[in-house]
C-alpha cells in the first residue's frame, strides 16, 4: 500500500479519532461490546452489527499498524478475523 493512501486514511480519520479520544475510554470499548452482543443475538440481520465491529476493528488495526510490534500485530489481527468469521458464519448459516 502506498504512503499517499495511508496518509489519506489517516487525515480522513483525524477528526473521528479526536472525537474518539474526547470520550471516556470505557466507552469505545462498550459500544463494540454492545454491537458484538447485539451481532450475535439477533437472529437474521444481527450479522450486519458483527460487520460494524470487524470493520471498526480493522480501521483501527490499520491506523495501528506502523506503530505496533510483530506479537501486537499479530494478535490484533486475530481478533479481526475472529470478528469476520463471526460475520460470515452469521451472515451464511447452514440450513
Amino acid at each position: 500500500m502506498s504512503s499517499s493512501f495511508r496518509a489519506s486514511v489517516e487525515r480522513a480519520s483525524l477528526p473521528v479519532l479526536c472525537r474518539l479520544n474526547t470520550l471516556p475510554r470505557i466507552v469505545p470499548f462498550l459500544a463494540v461490546l454492545a454491537l458484538l452482543v447485539g451481532g450475535i443475538l439477533i437472529p437474521g440481520w444481527g450479522w450486519v452489527l458483527t460487520a460494524l465491529v470487524a470493520l471498526f476493528l480493522a480501521w483501527m488495526l490499520f491506523l495501528g499498524w506502523p506503530r505496533l510490534t510483530a506479537v501486537e500485530r499479530l494478535m490484533r489481527a486475530a481478533v479481526v478475523l475472529l470478528a469476520v468469521a463471526i460475520t460470515v458464519t452469521q451472515a451464511l448459516p447452514r440450513s
